[in-house]
């Protein structure tokens, strides 16, 4: 193992691991988390409908994405759909706030953003079960699917906008007054 294949096995590693504990604290209310009721409650804050098929996907996004990534598991197709939903969650959860994390900006899905790309592009490394299975993609195939997981973070973030029901604004107007 050289020092490339170590530096890429941390990185999958804290990434994967992360978002691993982030998609458990959704889930099953690990780590101090909200559970799978409190996720989907904010998953309707948010505007996210059908609530359920939302909380769903990007909850497990975070939980098998994260294993997935950390293991070095069919790593570009894990780093696809990771991208997307970072994408969501800087534009949904964090963007206002600013950049800092000290007051909930985009600082650090920001950083998950940065090693995911990594790892997405430039691949899992030796250590990995991709590596021992054979699966490797071509760089091309791998910067389609950065541009596939940009697309589908843009494409989701749209989606409440678009189903968005003339009542679901009024409610809205109405809970701002």
């Amino acid at each position: 193992m050289d020092a490339t294949d170590l530096g890429l096995l941390v990185l999958r590693l804290v990434v994967g691991l992360t978002f691993a504990a982030h998609g458990a604290q959704k889930a099953f209310g690990w780590f101090d988390g909200i559970g799978w009721a409190g996720w989907q409650g904010i998953m309707v804050r948010l505007g996210f409908r059908p609530t359920l098929l939302f909380a769903a996907v990007s909850m497990g996004a975070e939980l098998v994405g994260g294993l997935s990534l950390a293991v070095g598991f069919l790593t570009p197709l894990a780093a696809t759909i990771l991208v997307g939903q970072l994408i969501v969650i800087i534009a949904k959860s964090h963007w206002a706030n600013g950049f800092w994390n000290r007051a909930n900006g985009f600082e650090f899905p920001l950083a998950l953003l940065g090693g995911t790309i990594a790892i997405g592009l430039i691949g899992p490394g030796a250590v990995s079960v991709d590596a021992l299975d054979g699966f490797a993609l071509s760089e091309t195939i791998r910067l389609g699917l950065f541009v596939v997981g940009v697309v589908g973070g843009l494409l989701t973030l749209a989606v409440p906008t678009l189903t968005r029901k003339p009542s679901d604004e009024a409610d809205e107007a109405t809970a701002r007054s």
